[in-house]
């Protein structure tokens, strides 16, 4: 039964609705029916009496060798007059039964005694049993009145039902799409927190929810804000006193000390400016989309670690633009290739286009990841306990900005081990306008 159930908000209220309203409709017809009959039967049962009446005065008059021509004339839709004595059956005890019988027995008088029984055959109907006057045993068989329903009524009884669905979407669809907006606008989001606001009208519920997520939303880009605006400071005031001390370590006579001294120095520079593309790419970039040839970008990046002495290759190809953010996918692939060579000497880039979406993928034949920790080191500033050395395990932001920016574009970094040891990391880009939350 569970099968049945609609997932949606919207499906189980309209169901929920429109079987109450539809349900409440059949009752009412039912008990409209219902009504009905019973004032038929009333009506047919004051009729009954007066023409079986009748007819058995007729009957009484004829000469007996004529009755038998008169019982076709006599008969009617739902009962019909037999000259015969009384057929085996049950006795008639019901309250209908001995409603017919006393209306009977008292349109005909005190002159004739009237039973009832059941036929063998059909209990369905109902005889009366009468003796006329000169003793001739007459029956009466009677057949329940059916309840005709013409066409017409069925046709309307539709029409009433597709109203009731049609009024039960609309009244659903009106109660539930501000909640589906909402959700839209949260999924408009992203990575960035930036979206477009939501209209503040419609009812009054509808009205005051939009302006809390309006204001909810202008005080996290704040937030942002304010948060790039402070590393930003804090990056420009590093620079002074980390020159200061570059110069200081360059005027030491002991060169073991002056290189660990340049070396630490390497290594805040690296993290400040490590620090504030993280959190760059969180608040958004500037740049737009546009039209790419992926193909020649990823070719040109691979080109230019291969000029650098390391050794990338290049397999596969897309042979379509892809409406992107080059500078993102750019920084995205070279920051994936980077944590690949810390690892291992060999890396390969594998491109591919299905469906609608693209997929560049990093192989190395490092040592891998604990499959337990292959969603953690997306997180920033994680490091691998077997990687605390910056020389191998850097800042740990390398992989938290490539995963920043693939959300930023619409697409998703996962990462994976390779069968034969090594790590995989495979960004998927759509083809079309990707990235156009963070604008």
């Amino acid at each position: 039964m569970s099968r049945f159930w609609p997932r949606s908000l919207f499906g189980r209220i309209a169901l929920i609705l429109f079987v109450g309203l539809a349900a409440a409709h059949g009752l009412t017809f039912w008990l409209v029916m219902q009504e009905r009959s019973q004032t038929s039967w009333l009506m047919m049962m004051s009729y009954l009496a007066k023409d079986i009446a009748a007819s058995v005065a007729i009957l009484d008059r004829i000469p007996a060798a004529e009755r038998a021509v008169w019982l076709d004339r006599l008969e009617r839709r739902h009962y019909r007059y037999t000259l015969a004595a009384r057929p085996d059956g049950e006795p008639a005890t019901d309250g209908t039964a001995r409603q017919v019988v006393h209306a009977v027995a008292g349109a005909l008088g005190p002159g004739y005694a009237v039973s009832a029984t059941l036929p063998a055959d059909d209990t369905s109907m109902l005889q009366l049993h009468v003796r006329l006057t000169d003793g001739t045993p007459l029956t009466i068989t009677l057949s329940a009145p059916a309840m005709a329903i013409s066409v017409w009524v069925l046709v309307v009884l539709m029409l009433q039902l597709a109203l009731l669905a049609a009024a039960t979407w609309l009244a659903v669809r009106l109660a539930t799409r501000p909640l589906a907006q909402l959700a839209h606008a949260s999924n408009r989001l992203g990575p960035t927190l930036r979206g477009d606001p939501l209209p503040e009208d419609g009812p009054r519920e509808v009205a005051r929810a939009a302006t809390a997520f309006n204001a909810m939303q202008r005080r996290i880009a704040e937030h942002l804000g304010e948060r790039t605006r402070i590393l930003a400071a804090v990056s420009h005031d590093l620079q002074t006193p980390i020159t200061r001390m570059r110069l200081r370590a360059d005027l030491l006579d002991n060169p073991d000390l002056r290189d660990k001294l340049n070396a630490d120095l390497d290594t805040m520079q690296s993290l400040v400016r490590e620090g504030i593309a993280y959190a760059r790419s969180a608040h958004g970039e500037a740049e737009q989309p546009r039209r790419v040839d992926l193909d020649a970008l990823i070719d040109s990046l691979a080109c230019d670690y291969r000029d650098g002495g390391a050794t990338v290759r290049l397999h596969g190809r897309i042979d379509r633009p892809v409406v992107t953010r080059p500078q993102a996918v750019r920084r995205i692939v070279g920051n994936l290739v980077d944590n690949a060579l810390k690892f291992a000497r060999d890396v390969e880039i594998q491109v591919e286009h299905a469906g609608d979406t693209v997929a560049v993928t990093v192989c190395d034949r490092g040592p891998g990841i604990d499959p337990a920790e292959l969603q953690a080191v997306l997180q920033p500033f994680h490091r691998l306990e077997s990687s605390r050395n910056r020389d191998t395990g850097g800042t740990g932001l390398g992989l938290a900005i490539a995963h920043q920016l693939a959300q930023m574009l619409g697409g998703d970094l996962t990462l994976g081990n390779r069968s034969g040891g090594g790590l995989m990391a495979c960004l998927r880009l759509p083809t079309g306008v990707a990235g156009t939350a963070g604008r």
